[in-house]
């Protein structure tokens, strides 16, 4: 029995074991699928080691380290925590300053102005905090107190942190240049928007309108331009806002001046052949420029300096320097300088003295607004100017009298009448000594000569003038004796020396000249006229002599004979003389009236005794319109039309061009194609 139950022992034990082993086989299998999924945690843990390495070390670092580094954070910690809160508040300014500045200027600029404070704040404080934040790497790194990978983090940062500080205008991601950008073109709206053209109602009488400027802009409006301006030089944007000024105000200036029509102003000197063909356009010249001056340039001087009176006065001036250049100051100054560069001849003279009168009536004006440095060059052209003015003037002025001379060679006019060169240069004297011309010729005349260290007198203008006068004497003593024929030459005589009178008398040259003088071409004038009328057609009465034309009983038919041959003879004079002077002038209307009338008077009382008395011995012959070819009223309207000037004849200065040989010595049309 005993061994049965040995036997159920050692099954009840095989039993056990085989339980127990099962259950550990169970047990490892559930072990081994736990490692199994933790095996990830190691790796993650053993990628962790390091960092955690790091981390303590400072734990393991001496405790006088740990506490020092302590400080320097502390140090660093409140300068980056202001850095990073006005960054923040930068951004915030974002929305304001990138709206439109016309919807609230003043508080665009009060938010722009904050903008400016943040970056000056940064600009100042960015370098320090990053300067002590790097104290903090630099310590940690000399006392092991952090990993090496972190501190070349770090070092990474900071680095990319100071290249951006010392990138200023990044500070704010170009936030301020977009403002200042939308200011600049608010000012351009500005300015264009209250900048309207001066309307031009009647060009030519501007010299006679009172001082009408443009509009100045509103108040307002100009302290908005300022307080624009305030914002954009205090960030070195001046130079952008004076270039919108400039081109914005002087596109308006020429708008208002295109209402002028100065084209002319472009005009070169190989356009006109004198200045006799643009005399208009110097005229209008001297109007326009004294508008230009002190109306439209004063106006815009004024505004300048309002705009620009707190920028300073340097700026505010080379600011209308500009405007005044690019608006075509220096178009009126170039037309000028054309004149004086034209050919030369007597009427230019005058135009340059017109041309100087103008630029000296406006020599305050001048000195003014183009005085100051900035407007050199309007200085250097204008200057420039009234040197070529001064000297092409007394040039002209000193050679008269030798261009006067040199005509005497010329032959006198085939019509008797008064030469272009006398009646001319008796008028161009009396301008020269009239009151438009005669301060400014002596003025032109005494700089001329203290630029030459010359003295002169105060009489010298009137001795020239009257040296002239007496060489137009001369020269007609000399025509008068290149006549050939006698009678033309006293025709001559009559109408050169009552032009010299009638032209002289009650002038300041005749004043000068005196009494005796002028009665002495009188009585010239009396004299030749006398010796032509007896000459010539004083001999025509003659022809009608009644001699021999007694009538008696038986006598009709001899009388008739004498009658008809006298007739004959006084038409084939009267026809001969009448053709003769038939092209002869008298310029002079009340010296041609008075002539026709002597004519008249010697003739006509004789022709109408004669044909009432003998007339009827021949008006019933067949033949009668042989010998009566005239009746008493048409032969007096025949004589009372004599010596008519034809049409334009005196109307012009120009002469006829001097002989070949004449040429050959001197280029008269330089300087006396006007008064041939």
């Amino acid at each position: 029995m005993a061994e049965p139950a040995g036997v159920e022992r050692g099954f009840q034990s095989l039993i056990a074991a085989s339980k127990h082993l099962k259950s550990s086989l169970e047990k490892s299998k559930a072990i081994g699928l736990a490692l199994k999924r933790t095996g990830p945690r190691f790796d993650e843990i053993e990628q962790r080691l390091p960092s955690l390495e790091a981390a303590v070390r400072p734990i393991r670092a001496d405790r006088e380290a740990l506490v020092a580094v302590g400080g320097h954070i502390n140090r660093a910690v409140g300068p980056a925590a202001a850095v990073l809160k006005v960054f923040d508040a930068v951004h915030g300014l974002e929305r304001s300053l990138l709206s439109d500045p016309r919807n609230d200027l003043s508080g665009y600029l009060a938010v722009l102005k904050r903008l400016e404070e943040a970056l000056k704040f940064l600009g100042e404080n960015c370098g320090l905090a990053i300067q002590w934040l790097e104290d903090i790497v630099e310590y940690l790194e000399d006392h092991s107190v952090a990993d090496e990978k972190y501190l070349s983090n770090l070092k990474k940062s900071l680095r990319g942190l100071r290249e951006f500080q010392e990138e200023k205008a990044r500070l704010d991601g170009g936030l301020r240049d977009a403002a200042l950008d939308k200011l600049e073109n608010e000012f351009r709206r500005l300015l264009k928007d209250n900048s309207v053209p001066l309307p031009m109602a009647s060009p030519p009488s501007l010299g006679e309108q009172a001082c009408i400027a443009p509009s100045q802009l509103p108040v307002t409006v100009i302290h908005k331009l300022q307080a624009i301006l305030g914002r954009l030089k205090a960030n070195n944007r001046l130079d952008k806002c004076i270039s919108i000024y400039v081109e914005v105000r002087s596109s308006n200036v020429r708008a208002s001046l295109q209402a002028l029509d100065l084209d002319y102003l472009d005009i070169s000197v190989t356009e006109f052949n004198d200045v006799q063909s643009i005399e208009g356009y110097i005229s209008q010249w001297g109007n326009h420029l004294e508008f230009a001056v002190k109306h439209l340039f004063e106006a815009e001087f004024k505004l300048c300096n309002d705009v620009f009176e707190r920028v300073g006065s340097n700026v505010w001036l080379d600011c209308f320097s500009k405007i005044a250049a690019q608006a075509g100051m220096l178009a009126f100054l170039q037309f000028g300088k054309t004149v004086t560069d034209s050919k030369k001849d007597p009427i230019k003279l005058l135009k340059l003295l017109d041309i100087f009168t103008s630029l000296n009536k406006l020599r305050a004006d001048f000195n003014r607004l183009f005085g100051g440095a900035a407007c050199v060059d309007i200085q250097n052209f204008t200057r420039d100017l009234i040197k070529k003015l001064i000297d092409g003037a007394a040039e002209i002025f000193w050679e008269l009298l030798v261009q006067v001379e040199i005509q005497k060679q010329i032959p006198p006019p085939s019509d008797g009448g008064v030469p272009r060169l006398v009646s001319f240069v008796t008028d161009y004297c009396n301008k020269l000594i009239g009151d438009k011309y005669k301060s400014t010729l002596t003025q032109v005349l005494l700089i001329h000569k203290s630029w030459r260290s010359e003295r002169f007198q105060d009489n010298q203008l009137m001795v020239e003038v009257l040296r002239i006068i007496k060489m137009i004497e001369q020269n007609m003593d000399a025509w008068m004796k290149a006549y050939p024929d006698q009678t033309l030459a006293h025709f001559f005589g009559m109408n050169n020396h009552w032009h010299l009178y009638k032209s002289l008398k009650g002038t300041r040259i005749g004043d000068q000249l005196g009494d005796s003088w002028l009665k002495e071409h009188d009585q010239y004038k009396e004299y030749y006229a006398t010796v032509f009328l007896r000459d010539s057609w004083g001999k025509l009465p003659s022809h009608l002599s009644r001699e021999g034309l007694i009538l008696f009983s038986g006598g009709h038919a001899t009388a008739r004979d004498l009658v008809k041959k006298r007739l004959k003879s006084f038409n084939d004079a009267f026809d001969e003389m009448y053709k003769k002077q038939s092209t002869w002038v008298v310029p002079e209307k009340d010296l041609r009236d008075r002539v026709c009338q002597q004519i008249v008077q010697a003739i006509v009382p004789v022709y109408r005794s004669y044909m009432q008395n003998y007339g009827p011995l021949v008006e019933k012959d067949a033949s009668s319109s042989k010998y009566v070819r005239y009746t008493v009223v048409a032969l007096e309207k025949i004589l009372s039309s004599l010596y008519m000037p034809k049409p334009m004849r005196y109307g012009s200065f120009k002469g006829t061009p001097p002989s070949e040989k004449f040429k050959n010595d001197v280029d008269l049309r330089r300087t006396t194609s006007a008064v041939v």
